[in-house]
């Protein structure tokens, strides 16, 4: 058992690791768990939950792991899980949608650092899977105080999840992803249209500023 939120255990946990197994050579920071609303009404309780699990347990891991594997110089690799929800924001949930948005955000610029290093990174950014993360209040720490009653909105994600994709078919995506230093690793080609959606909105609003003088010239 390790709680991701809290340094001082992740630390302890990369302790265990190198004395049971000698070296570390790939890290994966997988723990998450989502809101309960959307961003107009979660809680400040479930927003800190949701970060301190979902950013933090990632930036807590790296900072517990990485030093492990600049150690042995033998390069390594990291996997952060994300979502497609650190792509689209439009799932509802605001607070899980930043907090991804967040673990891309740092997988991208970890890379760009590590690269040099022999170190990988990979940034897995799943559609729906069949875990138990819509189960995920199960955890829910004392100190936050009274866990805010499931909405609507969380019922559907749980039904989407039990009818997700199965985890050994991510999993074989993920060590492919490793094995190749594949940088995203995504997992839903239907949700493809969404992604190209969300770039064409982006690329309509940067045309408004027109063309770079150097490529006019």
């Amino acid at each position: 058992m390790c709680d991701v939120r809290d340094y001082a255990d992740v630390e302890r946990a990369a302790r265990m690791t190198v004395e049971a197994f000698g070296k570390v050579h790939v890290v994966c920071n997988n723990a998450g768990v989502t809101g309960s609303a959307g961003t107009d009404n979660i809680s400040l309780q479930d927003w800190q939950w949701v970060i301190d699990i979902n950013l933090m347990g990632v930036v807590h891991g790296v900072k517990a792991f990485l030093p492990l594997l600049k150690a042995h110089g033998e390069g390594g690799h990291i996997v952060n899980t994300a979502s497609m929800a650190g792509f689209l924001s439009d799932t509802g949930f605001g607070a899980y949608t930043a907090s991804k948005f967040a673990v891309v955000g740092i997988s991208e610029a970890l890379s760009t650092e590590l690269e040099p290093q022999g170190i990988g990174v990979s940034i897995l950014c799943p559609g729906w899977v069949a875990t138990r993360i819509s189960e995920s209040r199960r955890n829910w720490p004392n100190e936050y105080g009274v866990p805010p009653p499931k909405g609507q909105l969380a019922e559907r994600f749980a039904e989407l999840v039990r009818n997700g994709m199965a985890p050994s078919d991510v999993a074989e995506l993920v060590l492919k992803a490793i094995q190749n230093n594949e940088l995203y690793i995504f997992t839903h080609p239907e949700m493809r249209p969404w992604l190209e959606k969300r770039v064409d909105r982006f690329l309509t609003a940067y045309r408004k500023l027109g063309a770079p003088q150097e490529i006019m010239e």
